[in-house]
């Protein structure tokens, strides 16, 4: 995605016209529109200023992603009630069969319990509750991964 197509989408996504954020920035409606046709380019103040204004950083502006914006808003929105109704397993399942095979493969008792541990471990040694531990685990096998990816 280019510059101006970022642009245009930050603006869209923060509901304002570039009417309204001509007006914020002290620049006429045309230049939006160029900033945003990708006829010009805004300098790194406007464009902070653009950013401040979207409610994004710098470097999300650049490079903003609707698809991923619209998901992080949704799960923003999902409330606990609702994402305790849904079976992430057979959600996440139809994208990756392995999580609806595995459980007749692996001793899964084994596992649950070492990974077990790891959360008293990180609740005790932290003070950290069941589900922070929880996430800071899960975090760090995120981390796990990336590196074992690169």
């Amino acid at each position: 995605m280019n510059l101006g197509n970022s642009l245009f989408h930050a603006r869209k996504n923060s509901g304002m016209t570039q009417e309204e954020v001509a007006e914020q920035l002290g620049v006429s409606r045309q230049t939006i529109s160029k900033w945003e046709t990708d006829e010009t380019l805004p300098d790194i103040r406007q464009s902070k200023r653009m950013a401040l204004l979207y409610k994004v950083s710098l470097d999300e502006l650049i490079n903003f992603d609707v698809d991923v914006r619209e998901i992080e808003q949704c799960i923003e929105r999902t409330s606990e009630e609702t994402q305790a109704k849904i079976d992430w397993t057979a959600a996440w399942g139809k994208k990756y069969p392995i999580l609806l095979q595995y459980q007749s493969a692996v001793n899964i008792p084994n596992y649950a319990a070492r990974l077990g541990g790891m959360l008293d471990e990180l609740m005790q040694e932290y003070g950290y509750s069941q589900m922070d531990a929880f996430l800071v685990l899960k975090d760090i096998l995120a981390t796990v991964w990336k590196d074992r990816a690169n």
